[in-house]
């Protein structure tokens, strides 16, 4: 189970969290993807066409009047069907970690011969991780928990975002999450268990994300959807290599607990 902070921990009905407070039919025609502004304007806009097609007679009235009320109800119930059918969604955006429930997830462990601690430094200086992740260009370090990530996208669309450690137990797990206005929504944890008497490792890794909407998230779905599994299983091989034939501790520089 992933330990960053949810991205929403409220039910689809709850008036609040979307911003129409009290709102009986919230989420009730499907789940809310159209966001607080959007709805808004969509109920204005709807309440105008509904009164101009209610003014006039015949088909046009009709179908005026029709298109007002889908409006409405895109507005107050905050479901967009062709948002859904896209996998779009401009609810609650600007928010750290992934979509409760929405994200993709993998899974992988691998064993390291080498003790918990000596890997965890490793990892822990962040700046160390374009060594061995292949689409990772660089991660500045801004401070104790923040870093800037670049990461190669698709069609050689370069993916920036800035994450930020929320848990953190020295020698035995490290969990972060997205900030606000990541390309990439995503949230991790990686764990350090003890093997062998405490000489090896068994590294366990839980990644989830979730891209963003519209053209460019679809594109981005589609290469992290190639074959994630493989990918982290490709980086963590690497890992092993490094950490295996060499010291890390030099490597690992001046990391936490250092």
């Amino acid at each position: 189970m992933l330990t960053y902070t949810p991205f929403d921990t409220r039910t689809p009905g709850d008036g609040s969290l979307r911003g129409l407070r009290g709102n009986p039919l919230e989420g009730a025609i499907g789940p809310v993807n159209v966001g607080k502004e959007e709805r808004y304007t969509s109920i204005v806009g709807g309440a105008a066409l509904l009164a101009a097609g209610l003014s006039r007679r015949g088909l046009p009235g009709l179908l005026l009047a029709a298109l007002g009320g889908a409006f409405l109800v895109r507005g107050v119930g905050g479901h967009c069907r062709l948002y859904d059918s896209m996998g779009v969604s401009t609810a609650l955006p600007l928010r750290p970690g992934v979509p409760d429930q929405t994200g993709h997830k993998i899974e992988k462990t691998i064993f390291i011969a080498r003790p918990p601690e000596e890997i965890f430094r490793f990892w822990r200086n962040l700046e160390n991780l374009p060594e061995f992740m292949k689409n990772v260009e660089s991660v500045r370090v801004h401070d104790d928990l923040r870093s800037h990530w670049v990461v190669k996208g698709p069609g050689g669309h370069r993916l920036e975002w800035d994450a930020e450690i929320v848990n953190e137990h020295p020698g035995e797990m490290i969990s972060w999450q997205t900030l606000p206005g990541a390309d990439v929504q995503s949230a991790g944890t990686v764990r350090f268990t003890a093997a062998d008497g405490g000489r090896s490792t068994l590294l366990r890794v839980v990644l989830e994300f979730h891209p963003p909407g519209g053209e460019l998230g679809t594109r981005i779905a589609r290469f992290l959807g190639k074959d994630p599994i493989v990918q982290l299983d490709q980086d963590l091989a690497h890992l092993k290599q490094i950490i295996e034939s060499r010291d890390v501790s030099t490597a690992a520089g001046q990391g936490r607990g250092d």
